[in-house]
């Protein structure tokens, strides 16, 4: 028996909007939950159109000439502005009639792409009983037909199974959300033996580390350690209604020095450093869990990956600034500041549930306005952005000029340190060059 996609209804009408406008076909992502049970979708965007296709409304004449890679990247900038609970759970083309043969072998790519391309990114991996089925939804522009197919995206053989897509009302209004705010503190080390002093890979590893961590702690559900197996509401009163005014919100506190783990050992290593990366402050973090009898297991889940994901974005994002502003190749650092991004969310209409982004301090809301077009096909009225935290700097200290050759090769090229630190709500990263031949003691867990 195949999968059944539970879909807000308001998408029906979106989807049949674009085959009117569109031509000849238009490619998207469908965003919502999958779970063992049900599936979910509360959103479905196009993609953005290329600079030379904006204004015309015309895609290239066939199926063969769509960007993969276009594609691909709009699902990982789409992926960033997710909470916790959500992803990018399927691919969809409208197209002609003409074309609709086509549709399958192009979605089954697409598919696997975008899968291909967010797994790269992620600092977690997926548990064995989970939902690995995305969906690939086909619509004839000149008769309306909806045919909707699943790929296993673990099995690169995988042949297409039917699947249900269902319409329902009020489907996004149905959500409840967990709120937390975690305290960081990861030290990183640049060992000397690394090629090329590569931060953004060194940070990778770091992260890497610390999420294991994160998965291995304790959480607290409004004050209470609950069984995996519990329903979420168990003891709770379930708010009913349709309106933003009925998210049920459960306060979350992460137990980060208690692992659930009891064979896990810490070890002390010595190291060789040319420089550290110390992550240390708070980020604030977001998942939304379907009402339909919601599992702790899954909702400690969802907020486990936002947790993760939101470090992770937030460091790629920097890194991302830093080489369009400062260039791959700069070795001489002039102290200066740069912003952080901040965290951020904005409501779907009619929805209880928000999506997420970042933004540089010095960014206006004008500018948050037209990314959430571009990537999210929605518009957003300035007061409806939520921004979760204050200002965030980075402050890049400069290599100083009076050491002499020796010390200079013992120097990275161009080593940051980065260091996040919460004070009242501030997030604070400060890049520094730091001295070789420091023996750095650090503690992983093996």
């Amino acid at each position: 028996m195949g999968r059944t996609y539970f879909v807000e209804e308001a998408i029906g009408q979106y989807l049949s909007d674009l085959s009117t406008k569109l031509k000849p076909y238009v490619t998207g992502l469908l965003i919502g939950q999958c779970s063992l049970q049900r599936d979910y979708v509360i959103r479905a965007v196009r993609t953005p159109p290329k600079e030379e296709q904006k204004g015309d409304n015309v895609s290239p004449p066939n199926l063969a000439s769509i960007d993969e890679e276009w594609i691909t990247t709009h699902a990982s900038q789409v992926s960033r502005m997710l909470p916790g609970g959500l992803l990018v759970l399927g691919v969809f083309i409208i197209a002609t009639p003409e074309l609709s043969k086509d549709s399958q072998n192009a979605l089954r790519k697409l598919i696997f792409s975008v899968e291909k391309s967010l797994t790269k990114r992620r600092l977690w991996k997926p548990a064995e009983e989970e939902v690995s089925d995305r969906a690939a939804l086909q619509i004839c522009s000149a008769t309306k037909k909806v045919v909707c197919r699943t790929y296993d995206v673990q099995d690169p053989k995988s042949s297409a199974k039917p699947a249900d897509w269902k319409y329902q009302s009020a489907l996004s209004a149905s959500w409840l959300a967990l709120d937390c705010t975690v305290n960081v503190n990861i030290h990183i080390p640049l060992l000397a033996t690394s090629p090329n002093h590569d931060l953004e890979k060194n940070t990778k590893n770091g992260l890497n580390r610390w999420s294991k961590q994160i998965e291995e702690s304790v959480f607290l559900i409004n004050g209470q350690v609950k069984d995996d197996d519990a329903e979420l509401l168990e003891g709770q009163k379930k708010l009913r209604g349709n309106t933003q005014s009925s998210t049920q919100f459960s306060d979350v506190k992460v137990l980060t020095q208690l692992s659930q783990g009891s064979s896990h050992r810490s070890t002390a290593t010595v190291q060789v450093c040319s420089g550290s990366i110390n992550l240390k402050g708070a980020v604030k973090c977001r998942a939304y869990v379907h009402n339909n009898k919601p599992k702790v297991k899954e909702a400690v889940q969802a907020l486990k990956r936002d947790i993760i994901n939101t470090l992770g974005d937030r460091c790629e994002i920097l890194f991302e600034d830093l080489l369009i502003n400062e260039g791959p190749h700069q070795k001489n650092f002039e102290r200066e500041y740069h912003v952080l991004p901040q965290r951020l969310f904005v409501p779907i209409a009619g929805s209880s549930v928000m999506l997420s982004d970042y933004k540089f301090g010095d960014e206006a809301s004008g500018e948050i306005q037209e990314r959430f077009v571009e990537m999210l096909d929605q518009s957003v009225p300035a007061e409806d952005i939520h921004i979760m935290e204050e200002i965030n700097t980075v402050d890049i200290c400069p290599i100083t000029d009076n050491m002499d050759d020796t010390q200079q090769k013992q120097l990275t090229k161009a080593t940051l340190l980065l260091k996040l630190q919460q004070n009242m709500g501030v997030v604070i990263a400060a890049a520094v060059a730091v001295f070789a031949s420091i023996f750095s003691f650090n503690y992983f867990s093996d």
